[in-house]
Protein backbone atom coordinates (compact mmCIF):
# COMPACT_ATOMS: atom_id res chain seq x y z
CA UNK A 1 0.00 0.00 0.00
CA UNK A 2 1.41 3.27 -0.85
CA UNK A 3 2.52 6.28 1.53
CA UNK A 4 -0.23 8.20 0.54
CA UNK A 5 -3.24 5.34 0.70
CA UNK A 6 -5.63 5.86 2.92
CA UNK A 7 -5.53 3.17 5.91
CA UNK A 8 -8.22 2.65 8.48
CA UNK A 9 -11.46 2.00 5.92
CA UNK A 10 -14.19 1.47 7.30
CA UNK A 11 -16.81 -1.24 5.87
CA UNK A 12 -18.60 2.61 4.15
CA UNK A 13 -15.79 2.67 1.36
CA UNK A 14 -16.25 -1.12 0.50
CA UNK A 15 -19.66 -0.64 -0.23
CA UNK A 16 -19.94 2.45 -1.85
CA UNK A 17 -18.30 4.10 -4.78
CA UNK A 18 -16.68 7.37 -2.83
CA UNK A 19 -13.22 5.75 -2.52
CA UNK A 20 -10.30 8.01 -4.39
CA UNK A 21 -7.00 7.61 -2.50
CA UNK A 22 -4.24 9.43 -4.06
CA UNK A 23 -1.27 8.31 -6.54
CA UNK A 24 0.76 5.65 -4.91
CA UNK A 25 3.91 6.77 -3.18
CA UNK A 26 6.67 4.86 -0.72
CA UNK A 27 5.64 1.49 0.32
CA UNK A 28 4.62 1.42 4.29
CA UNK A 29 2.91 -1.23 5.56
CA UNK A 30 -0.56 -0.21 7.21
CA UNK A 31 -1.54 -0.75 10.44
CA UNK A 32 -4.15 -2.98 11.32
CA UNK A 33 -7.85 -1.74 11.93
CA UNK A 34 -10.57 -3.46 11.73
CA UNK A 35 -14.04 -2.21 10.22
CA UNK A 36 -17.01 -2.55 12.18
CA UNK A 37 -18.40 -6.10 12.91
CA UNK A 38 -21.84 -6.99 11.16
CA UNK A 39 -25.08 -5.98 12.56
CA UNK A 40 -25.88 -9.84 13.94
CA UNK A 41 -22.32 -9.83 15.57
CA UNK A 42 -22.93 -6.12 16.76
CA UNK A 43 -26.55 -7.24 18.34
CA UNK A 44 -25.55 -10.34 20.12
CA UNK A 45 -22.55 -8.29 21.87
CA UNK A 46 -25.10 -5.98 22.37
CA UNK A 47 -27.45 -8.26 24.52
CA UNK A 48 -24.27 -9.78 26.45
CA UNK A 49 -23.21 -6.51 27.73
CA UNK A 50 -27.04 -5.78 28.58
CA UNK A 51 -28.36 -3.68 25.20
CA UNK A 52 -30.61 -4.07 22.61
CA UNK A 53 -28.58 -3.58 19.44
CA UNK A 54 -27.30 -0.48 17.86
CA UNK A 55 -28.99 2.30 18.74
CA UNK A 56 -30.18 1.30 21.83
CA UNK A 57 -29.01 2.26 25.35
CA UNK A 58 -27.56 -0.76 27.88
CA UNK A 59 -29.52 -1.25 30.84
CA UNK A 60 -29.27 1.00 33.75
CA UNK A 61 -26.03 0.59 35.34
CA UNK A 62 -24.47 -1.86 32.14
CA UNK A 63 -22.01 1.22 30.97
CA UNK A 64 -21.21 0.66 27.12
CA UNK A 65 -17.97 -0.91 26.39
CA UNK A 66 -15.42 1.83 25.11
CA UNK A 67 -14.80 2.05 21.40
CA UNK A 68 -11.09 1.04 20.39
CA UNK A 69 -9.07 3.46 19.45
CA UNK A 70 -9.14 7.01 20.99
CA UNK A 71 -9.32 6.28 25.01
CA UNK A 72 -8.52 10.19 26.19
CA UNK A 73 -11.63 12.04 26.15
CA UNK A 74 -12.31 13.72 22.69
CA UNK A 75 -14.51 16.97 22.38
CA UNK A 76 -16.32 18.32 19.77
CA UNK A 77 -16.70 22.05 19.16
CA UNK A 78 -19.78 22.77 16.91
CA UNK A 79 -22.80 20.08 17.07
CA UNK A 80 -24.56 21.04 13.81
CA UNK A 81 -24.99 18.80 10.72
CA UNK A 82 -21.57 17.64 10.79
CA UNK A 83 -20.16 17.96 14.77
CA UNK A 84 -23.40 16.84 15.75
CA UNK A 85 -23.36 13.55 13.46
CA UNK A 86 -20.31 12.71 14.67
CA UNK A 87 -20.74 13.65 18.25
CA UNK A 88 -23.64 11.36 18.65
CA UNK A 89 -21.90 8.20 16.38
CA UNK A 90 -19.01 8.45 18.72
CA UNK A 91 -21.13 8.61 21.82
CA UNK A 92 -23.44 5.64 20.91
CA UNK A 93 -20.02 3.30 20.10
CA UNK A 94 -19.18 4.14 23.43
CA UNK A 95 -16.23 6.62 22.60
CA UNK A 96 -15.62 9.18 25.52
CA UNK A 97 -16.90 12.27 23.68
CA UNK A 98 -18.16 16.08 24.85
CA UNK A 99 -19.94 18.59 23.00
CA UNK A 100 -19.09 22.07 23.42
CA UNK A 101 -21.54 24.13 22.21
CA UNK A 102 -23.44 27.73 23.24
CA UNK A 103 -25.19 27.65 26.19
CA UNK A 104 -28.75 26.94 25.25
CA UNK A 105 -27.68 24.64 22.65
CA UNK A 106 -25.14 22.63 25.44
CA UNK A 107 -28.45 22.52 27.89
CA UNK A 108 -30.65 21.28 24.78
CA UNK A 109 -28.48 18.21 24.64
CA UNK A 110 -27.85 17.65 28.01
CA UNK A 111 -31.50 17.67 28.47
CA UNK A 112 -32.88 15.86 25.54
CA UNK A 113 -29.61 14.27 23.75
CA UNK A 114 -28.78 14.61 19.95
CA UNK A 115 -31.74 12.28 17.85
CA UNK A 116 -30.20 11.07 14.58
CA UNK A 117 -32.45 10.22 10.93
CA UNK A 118 -29.15 8.44 9.11
CA UNK A 119 -29.61 6.26 6.08
CA UNK A 120 -26.63 4.81 7.26
CA UNK A 121 -26.70 4.48 10.77
CA UNK A 122 -30.43 4.01 11.58
CA UNK A 123 -32.60 6.27 13.53
CA UNK A 124 -31.01 6.85 17.35
CA UNK A 125 -30.80 9.18 20.38
CA UNK A 126 -26.92 9.81 21.44
CA UNK A 127 -26.45 11.11 24.90
CA UNK A 128 -23.00 12.59 25.16
CA UNK A 129 -21.93 15.26 28.16
CA UNK A 130 -22.90 18.84 26.42
CA UNK A 131 -20.69 21.66 28.18
CA UNK A 132 -20.91 25.73 27.58
CA UNK A 133 -16.71 25.40 27.53
CA UNK A 134 -13.96 22.78 27.63
CA UNK A 135 -12.29 23.36 31.10
CA UNK A 136 -10.78 19.90 31.18
CA UNK A 137 -7.59 18.68 28.86
CA UNK A 138 -9.04 16.70 26.06
CA UNK A 139 -6.96 14.07 23.70
CA UNK A 140 -8.67 15.07 20.75
CA UNK A 141 -10.53 18.42 19.45
CA UNK A 142 -12.81 18.16 16.34
CA UNK A 143 -13.65 21.82 15.26
CA UNK A 144 -16.54 21.69 13.19
CA UNK A 145 -17.63 25.31 13.32
CA UNK A 146 -18.59 26.88 10.14
CA UNK A 147 -15.70 28.67 8.87
CA UNK A 148 -17.33 31.83 9.95
CA UNK A 149 -18.13 31.01 13.78
CA UNK A 150 -14.75 29.10 14.38
CA UNK A 151 -13.34 32.65 16.42
CA UNK A 152 -16.27 32.91 18.47
CA UNK A 153 -16.40 29.03 19.21
CA UNK A 154 -12.16 28.76 20.10
CA UNK A 155 -13.43 31.56 22.54
CA UNK A 156 -15.07 28.11 24.55
CA UNK A 157 -11.75 26.10 24.19
CA UNK A 158 -10.21 26.97 27.39
CA UNK A 159 -7.87 23.62 27.81
CA UNK A 160 -5.61 22.84 24.97
CA UNK A 161 -6.03 19.44 23.57
CA UNK A 162 -3.20 16.87 22.35
CA UNK A 163 -4.43 17.21 18.97
CA UNK A 164 -6.72 19.13 16.89
CA UNK A 165 -8.67 18.15 13.71
CA UNK A 166 -11.02 20.49 12.11
CA UNK A 167 -13.56 19.63 9.93
CA UNK A 168 -14.55 23.00 8.02
CA UNK A 169 -14.86 23.45 4.83
CA UNK A 170 -12.25 25.38 2.88
CA UNK A 171 -8.25 26.00 3.49
CA UNK A 172 -8.04 29.57 6.01
CA UNK A 173 -8.86 28.00 8.80
CA UNK A 174 -5.51 25.94 9.35
CA UNK A 175 -3.37 28.94 9.74
CA UNK A 176 -5.55 30.13 12.30
CA UNK A 177 -5.91 26.78 14.28
CA UNK A 178 -2.12 26.31 13.78
CA UNK A 179 -1.76 30.03 15.49
CA UNK A 180 -3.84 29.34 18.21
CA UNK A 181 -2.55 25.02 18.79
CA UNK A 182 0.91 25.51 17.67
CA UNK A 183 2.50 21.84 16.84
CA UNK A 184 -0.80 20.25 17.32
CA UNK A 185 -3.43 20.98 14.06
CA UNK A 186 -3.67 18.18 11.30
CA UNK A 187 -5.94 18.00 8.48
CA UNK A 188 -9.21 16.69 8.65
CA UNK A 189 -12.44 16.82 5.82
CA UNK A 190 -15.32 15.21 5.61
CA UNK A 191 -17.74 14.04 3.01
CA UNK A 192 -20.83 13.75 4.45
CA UNK A 193 -24.58 14.89 2.94
CA UNK A 194 -26.30 15.84 6.69
CA UNK A 195 -28.38 18.67 7.80
CA UNK A 196 -29.83 20.31 11.18
CA UNK A 197 -32.72 21.38 11.06
CA UNK A 198 -33.10 22.34 14.61
CA UNK A 199 -30.27 22.09 17.47
CA UNK A 200 -29.72 18.64 18.65
CA UNK A 201 -31.49 17.10 15.59
CA UNK A 202 -29.71 15.35 12.92
CA UNK A 203 -30.24 14.01 9.44
CA UNK A 204 -27.96 12.43 7.29
CA UNK A 205 -29.55 11.46 3.75
CA UNK A 206 -27.10 9.64 1.94
CA UNK A 207 -24.66 6.82 2.76
CA UNK A 208 -22.21 9.11 1.09
CA UNK A 209 -19.89 9.30 4.14
CA UNK A 210 -15.96 8.95 4.80
CA UNK A 211 -13.58 11.44 6.88
CA UNK A 212 -9.69 11.33 5.71
CA UNK A 213 -7.10 12.93 7.89
CA UNK A 214 -3.35 13.72 7.34
CA UNK A 215 -0.38 15.00 8.97
CA UNK A 216 3.33 15.30 8.08
CA UNK A 217 3.92 16.12 11.33
CA UNK A 218 5.25 12.48 12.86
CA UNK A 219 4.91 13.30 16.52
CA UNK A 220 0.42 13.77 15.68
CA UNK A 221 0.42 10.17 13.53
CA UNK A 222 -0.17 7.82 16.26
CA UNK A 223 -2.80 10.44 17.60
CA UNK A 224 -4.42 10.44 13.84
CA UNK A 225 -4.35 6.42 13.51
CA UNK A 226 -5.81 6.46 17.15
CA UNK A 227 -8.63 8.48 16.19
CA UNK A 228 -9.43 6.94 12.92
CA UNK A 229 -9.64 3.84 14.66
CA UNK A 230 -12.17 5.15 17.13
CA UNK A 231 -14.21 6.79 13.92
CA UNK A 232 -14.41 3.23 12.05
CA UNK A 233 -15.78 1.46 15.81
CA UNK A 234 -18.75 4.41 15.56
CA UNK A 235 -19.23 3.47 11.92
CA UNK A 236 -17.72 6.28 10.58
CA UNK A 237 -15.28 5.46 7.47
CA UNK A 238 -11.84 7.18 8.18
CA UNK A 239 -8.74 6.97 6.27
CA UNK A 240 -5.21 8.20 7.34
CA UNK A 241 -3.10 9.75 4.63
CA UNK A 242 0.42 11.31 4.49
CA UNK A 243 -0.25 14.64 2.13
CA UNK A 244 -2.37 17.39 3.97
CA UNK A 245 -2.74 18.99 0.85
CA UNK A 246 -4.32 15.74 -0.81
CA UNK A 247 -6.87 15.94 2.03
CA UNK A 248 -7.47 19.25 2.41
CA UNK A 249 -8.01 20.10 -1.71
CA UNK A 250 -9.05 16.62 -2.50
CA UNK A 251 -12.29 17.45 -0.84
CA UNK A 252 -12.08 21.49 -1.81
CA UNK A 253 -12.09 21.20 -5.51
CA UNK A 254 -14.92 18.51 -5.38
CA UNK A 255 -16.67 20.35 -3.24
CA UNK A 256 -16.89 24.04 -4.87
CA UNK A 257 -18.06 22.36 -8.01
CA UNK A 258 -20.52 21.44 -5.93
CA UNK A 259 -21.06 24.15 -4.65
CA UNK A 260 -20.29 26.65 -7.00
CA UNK A 261 -22.92 25.10 -9.44
CA UNK A 262 -26.23 23.91 -7.76
CA UNK A 263 -25.99 27.20 -5.91
CA UNK A 264 -25.29 29.33 -8.99
CA UNK A 265 -28.79 28.11 -10.56
CA UNK A 266 -30.67 26.50 -7.21
CA UNK A 267 -30.95 23.63 -8.58
CA UNK A 268 -29.58 19.74 -8.14
CA UNK A 269 -27.14 18.24 -8.97
CA UNK A 270 -28.88 16.28 -11.77
CA UNK A 271 -30.02 19.01 -13.43
CA UNK A 272 -25.99 20.73 -13.76
CA UNK A 273 -25.54 17.71 -14.78
CA UNK A 274 -28.07 17.19 -17.40
CA UNK A 275 -27.60 20.51 -18.86
CA UNK A 276 -25.42 21.25 -21.24
CA UNK A 277 -24.20 24.95 -20.41
CA UNK A 278 -24.28 23.62 -16.44
CA UNK A 279 -22.17 20.83 -17.01
CA UNK A 280 -19.63 22.65 -18.55
CA UNK A 281 -18.89 24.93 -15.98
CA UNK A 282 -19.43 22.07 -13.74
CA UNK A 283 -16.55 20.63 -15.76
CA UNK A 284 -14.69 23.59 -15.85
CA UNK A 285 -14.58 24.41 -12.26
CA UNK A 286 -13.01 21.08 -11.25
CA UNK A 287 -10.05 22.19 -13.67
CA UNK A 288 -9.61 25.41 -12.42
CA UNK A 289 -9.36 24.30 -8.88
CA UNK A 290 -7.42 21.39 -9.87
CA UNK A 291 -4.87 23.45 -11.43
CA UNK A 292 -4.96 25.72 -8.07
CA UNK A 293 -4.68 22.90 -5.99
CA UNK A 294 -1.41 21.05 -8.21
CA UNK A 295 0.40 24.44 -7.93
CA UNK A 296 -0.38 24.12 -3.94
CA UNK A 297 1.54 20.83 -3.76
CA UNK A 298 -1.42 18.30 -4.17
CA UNK A 299 -1.84 15.52 -6.32
CA UNK A 300 -5.59 15.42 -7.77
CA UNK A 301 -6.60 14.42 -11.09
CA UNK A 302 -9.65 15.91 -13.21
CA UNK A 303 -10.85 12.84 -13.97
CA UNK A 304 -11.57 10.83 -10.87
CA UNK A 305 -13.31 13.70 -9.32
CA UNK A 306 -15.54 14.27 -12.19
CA UNK A 307 -16.34 10.34 -12.17
CA UNK A 308 -16.97 11.12 -8.39
CA UNK A 309 -19.19 13.80 -8.89
CA UNK A 310 -21.50 11.56 -11.48
CA UNK A 311 -21.32 8.32 -9.65
CA UNK A 312 -23.48 10.82 -6.78
CA UNK A 313 -27.61 10.78 -6.50
CA UNK A 314 -29.21 13.59 -8.91
CA UNK A 315 -31.65 14.98 -6.10
CA UNK A 316 -28.27 15.80 -4.41
CA UNK A 317 -28.42 19.73 -2.68
CA UNK A 318 -25.72 21.31 -1.34
CA UNK A 319 -25.20 22.92 2.32
CA UNK A 320 -24.54 26.60 0.44
CA UNK A 321 -27.80 25.94 -1.19
CA UNK A 322 -29.70 25.60 2.59
CA UNK A 323 -28.10 28.37 3.78
CA UNK A 324 -29.45 30.56 1.02
CA UNK A 325 -32.81 29.29 1.38
CA UNK A 326 -32.87 29.83 5.25
CA UNK A 327 -31.21 33.07 4.87
CA UNK A 328 -28.08 32.02 6.36
CA UNK A 329 -24.31 33.46 4.91
CA UNK A 330 -23.08 30.61 2.58
CA UNK A 331 -19.64 30.04 3.26
CA UNK A 332 -18.93 31.54 -0.07
CA UNK A 333 -15.62 32.95 1.37
CA UNK A 334 -14.40 29.98 2.85
CA UNK A 335 -15.16 27.79 -0.50
CA UNK A 336 -14.88 29.33 -3.56
CA UNK A 337 -13.09 32.33 -2.31
CA UNK A 338 -10.17 29.81 -0.81
CA UNK A 339 -9.69 28.77 -4.16
CA UNK A 340 -9.46 31.91 -5.74
CA UNK A 341 -7.52 33.35 -3.18
CA UNK A 342 -5.06 30.37 -3.25
CA UNK A 343 -5.17 31.09 -7.81
CA UNK A 344 -3.73 34.38 -7.16
CA UNK A 345 -1.07 33.76 -5.20
CA UNK A 346 0.45 31.31 -7.65
CA UNK A 347 -0.88 33.93 -10.26
CA UNK A 348 -3.40 31.68 -11.70
CA UNK A 349 -6.86 32.57 -12.96
CA UNK A 350 -10.34 30.97 -12.09
CA UNK A 351 -12.96 32.67 -14.63
CA UNK A 352 -15.82 30.23 -14.37
CA UNK A 353 -15.55 29.92 -10.74
CA UNK A 354 -15.27 33.85 -10.24
CA UNK A 355 -18.45 34.41 -12.21
CA UNK A 356 -20.26 31.75 -10.39
CA UNK A 357 -19.57 33.08 -7.10
CA UNK A 358 -20.52 36.81 -8.28
CA UNK A 359 -24.44 35.04 -9.44
CA UNK A 360 -24.40 33.13 -6.05
CA UNK A 361 -23.50 36.19 -4.15
CA UNK A 362 -25.98 38.15 -5.88
CA UNK A 363 -28.60 35.35 -5.60
CA UNK A 364 -27.71 35.70 -1.66
CA UNK A 365 -27.83 39.33 -1.04
CA UNK A 366 -24.08 39.63 0.16
CA UNK A 367 -20.36 40.59 -1.25
CA UNK A 368 -18.71 38.58 -3.15
CA UNK A 369 -14.98 37.49 -1.91
CA UNK A 370 -12.76 40.42 -3.68
CA UNK A 371 -11.03 37.67 -5.71
CA UNK A 372 -14.16 36.77 -7.43
CA UNK A 373 -14.26 40.39 -8.94
CA UNK A 374 -10.76 40.39 -10.09
CA UNK A 375 -11.07 37.23 -11.76
CA UNK A 376 -14.12 37.61 -13.40
CA UNK A 377 -14.24 37.55 -16.99
CA UNK A 378 -15.02 41.14 -17.99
Amino acid sequence: MGGDQGRGVGRGDRRRGDDHPPPRRRSRPPPLVRPPASGPVRRRAARREGGGGPGRDPQPGRPRRPAAGVTAPIAVLGPGAVGGFVAAALARSGAPVTVIARESTAQLIAREGIEVRSVGLGDFTAHPPAVPELSEPAGTLLVATKAGGLDAGLERVRADPALVVPLLNGLDHMVRLRERFPGRVAAGAIRIEADRPAPGRIVHTSPFLRIDLASEDAALRPGLEALAETLVAAEIPARVFDSEADVLWGKLVRLNALACTTSAWDVPLGDVRDDPERRAALEDCVREAVAVAEAEGASIRVETVLGELDAIHATLRTSMQRDIAAGRTPELDGIPGAVLRAAARHGLSCPTIARLTLRIAQRAGIEPPAAAREQAPA
